[in-house]
């Protein structure tokens, strides 16, 4: 029987990738959530522009908590609560894993 991850996701440290590469690792391990699973970032600001993003691709797919608002680290939950999104058109600038951010 499949069970829900019950213990706390580890945490994404956004801190020490690539400010290019960032949202990229963040929509690819977002799409491998299933129904119930979380994923923690931490960035070295405020996520919001990401969370524009996400909501963009994946809209009603997940949940956003902010766990710390900085000022020098800021850590959010994003869980996966509705169906994976289909795959973004072959136009799209994160198409493919590669973002132009």
């Amino acid at each position: 029987m499949p069970t829900l991850a019950t213990a706390t996701p580890a945490a994404i440290d956004l801190r020490t990738i690539a400010p290019r590469d960032r949202h990229a690792l963040v929509f690819g391990c977002f799409d491998a959530l299933q129904p119930g699973q979380s994923m923690q970032l931490v960035n070295d600001h405020d996520p919001q522009p990401l969370r524009f993003q996400l909501d963009d691709r994946a809209f009603g797919q997940f949940e956003w908590a902010s766990l710390e608002s900085g000022p020098h680290a800021w850590r959010v939950q994003i869980t996966r609560v509705g169906a994976k999104a289909t795959p973004p058109s072959a136009g799209s600038c994160c198409s493919g894993g590669a973002c132009c951010g």
